[in-house]
């Protein structure tokens, strides 16, 4: 059986700015009906990345299939308008002058019965069977997005290209809107990629992901393995806190308060940074002033004294100033947990959930 051709396909991708790489050399491939998310901070590249692959801005270098077909590399371009790509963006560019109806059939051609059962078909779809000669301003920010989604997919793209849409709307709204333009999407067999500086809606929508930093791809993988397999201490930070604990390796394990770590391929006598999430240091709330009872996943107990504590809702968070280096050391707890500050307690580190990367300087 033929292996499947990806929908979307970009090939060692690059733009330059005043002579300065604001993408360089980015290729990824999204199969029809998957989500690929590119992530990453602002300024490294992600939405111009969505604008070349679109057409509304032309790539220095690279190519750009869709069904592998090439629509754009150095010497062959097709226009924006023929390349099957529907675009959603962050202000959903309505046509105020235009009905919710008008709107969704913007762009489509052929009679005007089929026009209207594909638009009375979407409508009913996003829930707004009922709004078709409403105007956009009387409609709320969540029903807005569902007419720009019901828009961009009209025509039947291929292709979904997604602009953080979903930053205008508030926290209440978004997540179920988001899992509603998923299905749709799912459900058309598109390929979408989405644009995003936000984790967690990264981890939420995308069956991959694609991490950005400073115009390139700097790791790509499931969701699971992107945040359980992190390439570098960047990476491990852009997803949560962190804290950090330098070590010394010695041999082929590097020495720490909290017992040995392994450090394959660090040479001997380097330091390394153990990086560990706030939700992967153990308290022991029990034994404070006798020393915990650590089992070997937990490696050595290390004393710390609080600093502060605070109740973020669904968790706690408490600082430690610890003993041995007066460093500070953040851990979460689920539920209510506030102990008073000068309180001292026994921190134990989480061997499987750590991070051993070169230090930095």
């Amino acid at each position: 059986m033929p292996a499947q051709v990806p929908r979307l396909q970009i090939d060692n991708l690059s733009r330059q700015y005043d002579g300065r790489l604001v993408v360089d050399d980015i290729s990824l491939a999204v199969m029809p009906g998957q989500v690929t998310c590119l992530l990453g901070p602002s300024g490294c590249g992600k939405s111009t990345t969505l604008r070349m692959i679109a057409g509304v801005e032309v790539q220095d270098a690279g190519i750009v299939r869709v069904d592998g077909e090439v629509i754009c590399d150095g010497t062959a371009r097709v226009p924006p308008e023929e390349r099957q790509i529907g675009l959603m963006f962050q202000d959903f560019a309505l046509f105020p002058h235009l009905t919710v109806e008008g709107n969704v059939a913007f762009g489509l051609a052929g009679p005007k019965a089929k026009t209207q059962a594909r638009v009375a078909e979407l409508l009913d779809r996003v829930g707004l069977g009922h709004f078709g000669k409403s105007f956009p301003h009387e409609l709320s920010g969540g029903e807005q997005q569902r007419v720009a989604l019901a828009r961009a997919i009209a025509p039947r793209p291929r292709i979904m290209l997604m602009d953080e849409p979903f930053s205008g709307l508030d926290n209440r709204l978004r997540d179920g809107i988001r899992d509603e333009t998923l299905d749709i999407l799912r459900d058309e067999d598109t390929a979408v990629l989405l644009v995003t500086h936000e984790p967690e809606e990264a981890m939420r929508m995308a069956d991959d992901i694609a991490l950005m930093r400073n115009g390139r791809i700097v790791q790509q993988g499931a969701p699971y393995n992107i945040y359980n397999a992190p390439v570098d201490r960047d990476a491990v930070a852009f997803f949560s806190d962190i804290n950090v604990i330098r070590g010394t390796v010695r041999g082929a394990l590097t020495e720490t308060p909290f017992g040995h770590f392994l450090a394959p391929g660090v040479q001997d006598g380097s330091a390394v940074d153990i990086v560990i999430r706030p939700q992967h240091i153990k308290i022991d709330f029990d034994r404070a002033g006798r020393g915990p009872n650590p089992t070997p996943q937990d490696g050595t107990p290390a004393r710390g004294v609080v600093q502060r504590a605070r109740f973020m809702g669904s968790e706690s968070l408490v600082e430690f100033r610890m003993d041995h280096d007066g460093s500070i050391l953040k851990a979460t707890v689920p539920n209510v947990f506030l102990p008073s500050p000068g309180k001292a307690l026994w921190l134990m580190l989480r061997r499987d959930r750590c991070f051993v990367f070169p230090a930095r300087a």
